[in-house]
């Protein structure tokens, strides 16, 4: 997952070959990228102005209580209270005590407070880390430079939306926001976090150190900001995640009758199931030109910014290979539509051997909330030999991949963060081929192991929850894992298994699902040596098949066997991504709980 990252058969040394610099080949960004800068640097000079409104706003409250002189560096009751909950009490501590109107606030003000002081450290880390990005560097530093700006913007972003939903601000839309939606913020915050720090993993030199010295602290600033917010309300028992502690009620019939999740409405969920030809789309991409334009780059480009209608991108059947597709934040609500599996396909070969983390190597991206995609192929040719190289990255909140083909080898699929949903899907991969840390839930697709490189093993799963108050996973529910006939004569050599923990609190499931021969009667494969095993949660339940037996399943105090329906119910859409809020609203069918 991470640049130069080890495949399963490489556990002490890297899978990839040193990387000379290039700085010979770099050069500072031309005038227009310049001019983008500069608009870019103002914006962001208006974000840390509004991160100082929103601190006036919150401390008109806490200016009441207080009287006298400033006191002295001693934490308060409540905050020593507050921080005792967190992974980094310290850094908590003295944080608090830094953000004015502290020393007088209630537990539930130093909420507000975490949140507003946090953004803030992440809108000045985005500003003066933009101020660097005339330096020359070298591809590798530049890509995963590029993605630290990318990962900053949108934390930004999603701390900003949680602070609004906590403080019910004058004019935010908090009403609709739910102790679930802060909570995969906050996750996805973290996750970026992670992501932007990894991409300099493997890289050396004074961008790194300056990135470093600007990164300060921020992943421990979000996961204390989790910590805090989730403390008063934690329902986590060994491992499974984080709920709401109150009974979702809302409309069981409608849960039950297996239509899609509520985040999607009525009217997207006839979309998601009308023919082609009885839609009405906003935008055609055609590569012979009869269309509204022959490119998905220039449909992207068009597409309305921040609208909460739903636009229509209809792309015909041919073989898309363009650069740096992406759809961004503010390209929120779109839906792709094709002509079918194999028909419209959305292909690239990018990977980490062209000096790219594997972050940049996505063939297609998606980050813009709302994004669906529904009768399509996403590919990436790399091949096995090239290591990491992703089809298809993920991190926009409720997306919904439908009736898609996602092929590759090692890391087709990045899951990266945020509520996603995958339904009639086919995925093919060798090595962590579904990995990240979104909360996702695959129903009702074919998992392909194929053939992997020789003494190479397969990995279907790489989870990386990096906290332990993540509300983040992979379940796999009602799918079937099979070989594909490459692997299927020699599967044998090349031992299959369900996952392996990136992260120290990986978490995976599998419920009602069939596993073929060709999964190894261990089921899972470690990391390195002992890491994460106690802390990880790995589960199955009720699968079947020949691969399913779990009389020598691995024996990690993390993983078990599931046998209560209460516990294999977290890991469902009504409960795990909170589904029947949003996915019937997208047309796309779904089961909510366990079975009809």
């Amino acid at each position: 997952m991470g640049y130069g990252r080890l495949g399963p058969s490489e556990p002490g040394g890297s899978s990839l070959p040193d990387h000379q610099d290039d700085s010979a080949s770099s050069i500072p960004p031309p005038r227009p990228r310049n001019r983008k800068k500069l608009i870019f640097l103002s914006v962001l000079a208006i974000t840390l102005i509004v991160a100082s409104a929103v601190s006036a706003i919150l401390l008109v409250g806490l200016k009441t209580r207080a009287s006298g002189p400033m006191i002295a560096r001693k934490p308060t009751k409540a905050i020593s209270r507050t921080c005792s909950k967190t992974l980094y009490p310290t850094l908590c501590v003295n944080s608090l005590l830094d953000f004015p109107g502290s020393a007088t606030a209630s537990e539930q003000d130093l909420v507000h407070i975490s949140f507003n002081m946090t953004l803030q450290h992440f809108s000045k880390a985005l500003y003066y880390s933009s101020g660097i990005s005339y330096q020359q560097m070298d591809p590798h530093v530049r890509s995963a430079f590029d993605d630290c700006l990318e990962l900053l913007d949108d934390s930004v972003d999603a701390l900003s939306s949680s602070l609004g939903s906590v403080l019910q601000l004058p004019g935010s839309d908090s009403s609709g926001n739910s102790r679930e939606d802060v909570m995969t913020w906050l996750s996805a915050a973290l996750t970026n976090q992670d992501t932007c720090t990894e991409g300099f993993s493997d890289a050396d030199g004074v961008v790194k150190d300056q990135m470093a010295a600007k990164l300060k602290d921020l992943s421990e600033l979000v996961s204390n900001c989790l910590a805090i917010f989730s403390a008063s309300d934690s329902d986590d028992f060994s491992g499974v995640p984080i709920q709401n502690r109150r009974l979702l009620e809302h409309d069981k019939s409608e849960e039950n009758d297996g239509s899609v999740p509520k985040w999607l409405s009525r009217e997207e969920r006839r979309l998601l199931n009308l023919p082609v030809a009885a839609i009405n789309a906003d935008i055609i991409v055609s590569k012979d030109g009869n269309g509204t334009y022959k490119t998905i780059a220039e449909a992207i480009k068009k597409a309305p910014e921040n609208s909460d209608r739903r636009t229509i991108i209809y792309v015909r059947a041919g073989r898309y290979e363009e650069d740096n597709l992406k759809v961004g934040r503010k390209k929120k609500n779109l839906m792709f539509i094709g002509d079918g599996k194999g028909k419209t396909v959305i292909t690239g070969g990018k990977s980490v051997q062209d000096k790219l983390t594997t972050f940049h190597t996505a063939s297609f991206a998606a980050t813009g909330a709302g994004f669906i995609a529904r009768d399509m192929t996403f590919e990436n040719w790399a091949g096995p030999a090239k290591h990491q190289a992703v089809a298809l990255r993920v991190g926009a909140d409720h997306a919904v991949v439908y009736r898609c083909n996602v092929i590759g080898y090692q890391d087709t699929l990045y899951v990266h963060s945020n509520r996603q949903f995958f339904r009639e899907c086919d995925i093919y991969g060798t090595v962590d081929f579904i990995f990240g840390n979104a909360a996702v839930v695959f129903q009702n697709c074919s998992i392909y192991a194929r053939k992997p490189m020789d003494a190479q093993k397969n990995t279907i799963t790489a989870q990386n929850r990096k906290d332990p108050n993540q509300n983040t996973g992979i379940s796999i529910h009602a799918c079937r894992l099979y070989p594909t006939s490459d692997l299927q004569p020699v599967k044998g050599s090349f031992p299959t298994y369900l996952g392996r923990p990136w992260k120290l609190y990986s978490r995976t499931v599998y419920l009602l699902t069939y596993m073929g021969d060709h999964i190894h009667p261990r089921g899972w494969l470690e990391w390195n040596a002992t890491f994460a095993l106690d802390t990880l949660y790995y589960g199955e339940y009720m699968n079947f098949g020949p691969g399913s037996a779990v009389a020598q399943r691995v024996k990690w105090p993390g993983y078990r066997v599931i046998t209560s329906t209460a516990e294999a119910s977290k890991f469902t859409v009504a409960q795990f991504i909170y589904g029947s809020s949003w996915l019937p609203s997208t047309g796309v069918a779904f089961l909510a709980g366990l079975s009809v």
